[in-house]
This record gives C-alpha cells, sequence and structure tokens, in this order.
C-alpha cells in the first residue's frame, strides 16, 4: 500500500497528520460473460479500491450503468449476484465493507437457475 500524509481538516486533530492508505497494485475484477457488453467486451477490469463496496462504485465509474446491474435500489449486492474475493462469498466476510488488500482477485457470478 502507497500511504499519503495530509494534515487532519478539522476538530481537535486539525494540524496532526492522518494516514490514507490506497492500493498501490489495482485488484481485478472478472465480469461475466452477460454483463461483458456493459464493460466493452472486457473480461478483466481493474480497479484500485479498499472495499467491495469502492470497487463497485469504481467500476461504475468506468463503465455507467453497471452497478444497477449488480446492486438492488437500497445499494445491496443483487441476491441473484455472487460476488468473491479471491473464491470467498463476499455474502460470509463484510459483505460491500469487505476490504480488499494489493492484488486480490474480484470475481462476479450471476446466479443460474433452471430446471
Amino acid at each position: 500500500m502507497r500511504k499519503c500524509y495530509c494534515p487532519a481538516p478539522t476538530g481537535r486533530n486539525m494540524g496532526r497528520i492522518s494516514r490514507l492508505e490506497t492500493p498501490d497494485m489495482p485488484n481485478l475484477i472478472r465480469i461475466p460473460t452477460p454483463l461483458r457488453n456493459l464493460t466493452r467486451n472486457q473480461a478483466e477490469v481493474s480497479v484500485n479500491a479498499r472495499t467491495i463496496g469502492e470497487a463497485l462504485d469504481a467500476l461504475e465509474g468506468q463503465f455507467n450503468g453497471i452497478k444497477t446491474r449488480l446492486c438492488d435500489e437500497k445499494g445491496n449486492v443483487r441476491r441473484f449476484v455472487n460476488v468473491y474475493v479471491n473464491d470467498e462469498d463476499i455474502r460470509f466476510l463484510q459483505n460491500l465493507a469487505t476490504p480488499l488488500k494489493d492484488g486480490d482477485q474480484v470475481s462476479i457470478v450471476p446466479a443460474i437457475a433452471g430446471g
């Protein structure tokens, strides 16, 4: 992680130095085939993010409209969409607050139903 130092803007910490960390290495997001029309047919997209929520926001910043396909009106990941960080389902981690480390891989997997 690259460390950025900047003065805290307000309150009793005014004048102190605070540390913000931003990822040096981008996180790779794997895009499923049904959504690739929204990513200009890219199977993988790189974003810099500290959490899954930030990653989805960054994805939306690059490809307008993709987040509405992944998240409901409350901002939660839709029931029929599964998101994994390094093969771990975020629903069993911290959901959208799941932290990302440098180089983590995110997979978006739509649920498939049939009979």
